[in-house]
């Protein structure tokens, strides 16, 4: 992973080129993130740094995670997450990481938390159709239908699409190409949706597939 920063959704907008040509893109409040602990090969085992994001009061945080902004000497913050970045050696902790480690037309993987649809049916949740609306079919005609193939082998197959909790679940969409970069209000717009609702933490980085 060579570059990597925490954000915050803000919504989506669109952008004309020179062209004319529209671009439908999505507004991230990225950074700027404090790194808040180094771990090293010695004591941990492997290379990382944890980086902090967004602000918060010290009551939200349990003793563990105060001591660690403690010992780092910075201010508490709402998110921690850990990378592997290629500038490792270069970061120190207290130094910040900010949105200008990206420039336009770089491919990123964006990570986030898709939004909470809570106990959904089969045509929600799967796509399915209905059932007839007449020759008999009902009362119901948006319920699962026929589940299994009769008495053989009297039972329903494993990974049938039925009803269940849809959404909530973290999702990452990759090789998405970055429009533009404000490095002075700490904004990232790239092109298309990505995961989540507004204001949902995501995590920007360098496409691994790219």
């Amino acid at each position: 992973m060579e570059k990597a920063i925490l954000g915050k959704k803000l919504g989506m907008t669109q952008v004309f080129d020179l062209d004319g040509k529209v671009t439908p893109v999505t507004v991230i409040l990225a950074g700027p993130c404090t790194v808040v602990q180094k771990k090293t090969t010695e004591k941990d085992g492997y290379d990382a740094v944890v980086v902090g994001f967004g602000e918060t009061k010290e009551k939200s945080k349990n003793k563990a995670e105060l001591g660690l902004f403690k010992k780092a000497q910075v201010e508490v913050k709402k998110y921690l997450k850990e990378f592997k970045l290629d500038n490792y050696a270069d970061l120190q902790v207290g130094s910040e990481i900010k949105c200008s480690v990206f420039q336009e037309n770089d491919l990123v993987d964006v990570t986030g938390t898709t939004k909470g649809h809570g106990f959904s049916g089969n045509i929600k949740r799967w796509n399915a159709h209905r059932l007839k609306m007449t020759h008999g079919t009902g009362p119901v005609h948006r319920e699962v239908g026929s589940l299994s193939a009769n008495s053989t082998p009297s039972r329903v197959f494993k990974n049938h699409k039925m009803p269940g909790q849809y959404g909530n679940e973290q999702v990452t969409k990759q090789n998405l190409k970055v429009v533009k970069v404000d490095a002075e209000r700490n904004l990232i717009l790239v092109k298309g949706g990505i995961p989540g609702s507004k204001d949902s933490l995501v995590s920007i980085c360098s496409a691994k597939k790219a």
